[in-house]
């Protein structure tokens, strides 16, 4: 039975941002999961965590200038400093909300020295990792399809682990996003026994329009059964875009809704 998390950046937007914490648990999600947690004091994420007896899945490290349409800065040269701030950052956040794992975007480096911005990436997720295992957390990557985010860096699973392999660190990982994968790759499920040794998180929507997961060309049933029977006890992030009112398009989960309240 998967673990949902539901993500909060996504789902729930009619509510304040800390309300959707009560929204979620109501709803039946045992997690959560958002973007980015910075404009928002740690204190009163985590009061509202512990208020709703939730788990903080995952949230990613500071991005850049977001408004500036930068999307990480992992693979970004000349912004390693920049980097660095962002890891020690995260990694606070990440102690005071007691979540385990961190997204590191790998950014859009705009540059033509492919071959510089991946030395790059893979030195600072060295430095990340090792800065996140000092208090015991893992920090994962995750391939973007082009067309939600052109020029992004990393799009491919195969990729992913081939650059995992290069950092070299026991506490890096894939984050598996079946939306995204579907959208460069298909061919899901021999994806997801492939990877599954590197896969530390999964995150789940409807193709194409990233809407619920019970519209679109993705069978999740079927997927949620192959993570039973490929024994993942990881979470499952639901990253999507709600049609209308996120509590309208729940009925997808009705067989996986916790029954804990």
């Amino acid at each position: 039975m998967p673990k949902l998390a539901a993500n909060l950046s996504m789902m729930f937007t009619e509510f304040e941002f800390l309300d959707r914490f009560d929204a979620a648990r109501e709803a039946g999600f045992d997690g959560v999961e958002f973007l980015f947690p910075y404009d928002f004091k740690a204190s009163d994420i985590a009061t509202r965590l512990t208020r709703n007896n939730l788990t903080q899945a995952l949230f990613n490290l500071p991005p850049g200038d977001w408004e500036k349409e930068e999307r990480g800065l992992a693979a970004m040269p000349g912004r390693e400093n920049e980097f660095r701030e962002a890891v020690a950052k995260a990694l606070q956040y990440a102690e005071d909300l007691n979540c385990k794992t961190l997204h590191v975007m790998a950014g859009i480096p705009g540059v033509s020295d492919l071959a510089r911005a991946r030395r790059t990436y893979v030195s600072n997720l060295q430095f990340a990792a090792r800065e996140a295992a000092k208090i015991n957390r893992t920090v994962i990557i995750e391939p973007i399809n082009n067309r939600d985010i052109p020029g992004y860096f990393l799009n491919y699973q195969a990729d992913a682990v081939s650059v995992i392999k290069d950092v070299d660190e026991p506490n890096i990982g894939l984050q598996f996003d079946l939306y995204h994968c579907q959208i460069m790759e298909g061919d899901l499920a021999i994806h997801l026994k492939e990877y599954l040794p590197w896969i530390r998180h999964i995150q789940i929507a409807g193709v194409p329009e990233r809407h619920e997961p019970d519209v679109g060309e993705i069978n999740y049933p079927y997927l949620f059964d192959l993570m039973d029977s490929l024994d993942y006890r990881g979470w499952v992030g639901c990253e999507y875009r709600p049609r209308g009112k996120t509590v309208d398009g729940l009925e997808w989960m009705k067989p996986w809704r916790s029954t804990r309240r």
